[in-house]
């Protein structure tokens, strides 16, 4: 089936999906590579304040968007201890970090990191280490964080300058704990006990926890549901979340199946939906769990080797350079095509983190000393964060359908819609690598809009990047062959597009 050059969109206020939670958008932050120190950390840079943390990544982390960071990891939480990163700096030890072979010179810690945080405008969500350490040190950190005074832990925090709690709502319970890479990989069973217990040990401490328990850390992984279903049925009146982590690349040249990735991110949301269902029914439960797609992004994760212990005995670097990729404009549609696929589900899912933010498989590069700028997958994020509010509406879909290799026949435009009640917002990817689709959407339903205006991301060369050295490449872009006439919009998307419209 080849591609077809058209499509037809209808949506009406009444078919809604549900609210979009603000935690969609919400980022990852790890120790990992140069994420932490010479990314958002970096004393005496030129933008650095007295706390060593840079305003120009600060201010474009607010530019961003991001709502719930997700911290401190990731593989590193695994074997990490809490204690290592609070206390005087001078006080704080080095350790040997095994997830990426490196040295972690705890300087900047949970402390630090809320004052990073409070500058940014965002929220605290936290992971505890389930790897190698369990229920008592989870609890240490629930006390440490939350309880106002008057206890070990508590007064801890107070000596440690901080008198008033953290007040961190929303915990992870270990991460990847299904991954045969992850320090202290553990069954679906054992793990499901565990992070049971753990779970209920943390309540105790402060019964407004909101926990996420493990997923799978991908669809390919051989205990893929049956992982789910074990954990859940385990921790299903303990945790609110279920984790979900994926990540794309474009492999072999295979453009249209890359485009595509979005029609994978649907498959897996709809089988961790269908396993939650499965065991609310089988525990004859109205709860609902709902997904945490705390981890996702486009990853060439084939052009980094993995860290298995081969680095000689002496060679435990600090923050060096690990997964900076550099990202195309074929990469931003990509990620802008997974948000919508988030969008589209805003029923389930309901809490998400971009991984990961500076540096790392990141929207913003940094180099030390010198600037920072936005990789291209910054902007289809930062348009859609400050757009998509209120509720996301169904939308039904007329279009042609492209081949892939790897998800054989896919629509060839992915569309998504959401409205807070004045504005109408719509994201479109055009799938098609060759070919512009004229879009054609019915929206006599809402009644008198009279304008319309679209900005995207395009580019002649689909494999344009923004670098240090030409940091403006690629920008968004105004779509001015937009019209809106008589309730009913059309607009031309260039081959392999992602855009944001807004009908008023």
């Amino acid at each position: 089936m080849g591609e077809r050059t058209t499509a037809r969109l209808t949506l009406h206020p009444a078919f809604r999906i549900g609210t979009v939670d603000r935690r969609l958008f919400g980022g990852f932050v790890e120790h990992l590579g140069r994420h932490i120190y010479d990314g958002i950390h970096e004393p005496g840079h030129p933008s650095a304040g007295p706390d060593g943390f840079r305003r120009d990544v600060i201010e474009l982390v607010k530019e961003l968007g991001v709502t719930t960071i997700r911290y401190p990891g990731g593989n590193f939480v695994s074997g990490y201890r809490w204690e290592d990163g609070v206390g005087p700096l001078d006080g704080r030890p080095r350790r040997l970090d095994l997830a990426w072979h490196t040295t972690e010179t705890n300087q900047v810690g949970l402390h630090e990191f809320q004052t990073w945080l409070d500058l940014v405008g965002s929220e605290l969500m936290l992971a505890v280490n389930l790897g190698t350490r369990g229920v008592p040190e989870a609890t240490a950190l629930v006390e440490y964080a939350n309880v106002p005074a008057g206890t070990a832990r508590s007064d801890q925090r107070r000596a440690n300058g901080r008198d008033e709690p953290f007040g961190v709502t929303m915990w992870c319970l270990g991460n990847e704990m299904d991954g045969p890479w992850q320090l202290g990989h553990l069954s679906a069973d054992d793990y499901g006990k565990l992070a049971s217990r753990a779970a209920k040990a943390m309540r105790m401490v402060d019964n407004r926890l909101e926990l996420v328990v493990c997923g799978s850390s991908n669809r390919d992984m051989p205990t893929f549901g049956t992982w789910e279903r074990t954990v859940l049925e385990h921790t299903w009146d303990d945790v609110d979340y279920i984790s979900c982590h994926a990540y794309y690349q474009e492999t072999d040249g295979d453009l249209a199946s890359f485009l595509a990735s979005g029609v994978d991110m649907e498959r897996f949301i709809a089988s961790v939906a269908a396993t939650i269902d499965h065991v609310a029914t089988v525990k004859r439960s109205d709860k609902k769990v709902k997904i945490s797609f705390d981890e996702w992004n486009v990853w060439y994760f084939t052009r980094w080797n993995d860290v298995e212990g081969t680095f000689p005995i002496d060679h435990w670097p600090v923050a060096p350079r690990q997964l900076e990729d550099v990202y195309t404009v074929a990469d931003a549609v990509t990620v802008g095509g997974l948000l919508i696929t988030l969008l589209n589900h805003a029923d389930r899912v309901t809490s998400a983190s971009l991984a990961q933010l500076v540096n790392v498989i990141a929207p913003i590069m940094t180099e030390p000393g010198g600037p920072a700028w936005r990789q291209t997958t910054f902007h289809p994020f930062a348009l859609t964060a400050k757009a998509a509010h209120g509720t996301a509406l169904s939308v039904s879909l007329d279009t042609g359908a492209i081949p892939t290799a790897r998800y054989g026949d896919v629509p060839t435009v992915a569309a998504a819609a959401t409205t807070d009640g004045t504005a109408l917002r719509l994201f479109l990817q055009n799938r098609a690598t060759t070919e512009p689709t004229t879009v054609t959407v019915d929206l006599t339903g809402f009644g008198t809009f009279t304008t319309a205006t679209a900005t995207g991301i395009w580019d002649e060369d689909p494999y344009a990047a923004n670098t240090l050295e030409d940091p403006e490449r690629v920008v968004p872009r105004a779509n001015e062959t937009i019209e809106l006439i008589d309730g009913v919009l059309t607009i031309e998307l260039p081959p392999v597009s992602w855009t944001a419209v807004t009908i008023l």
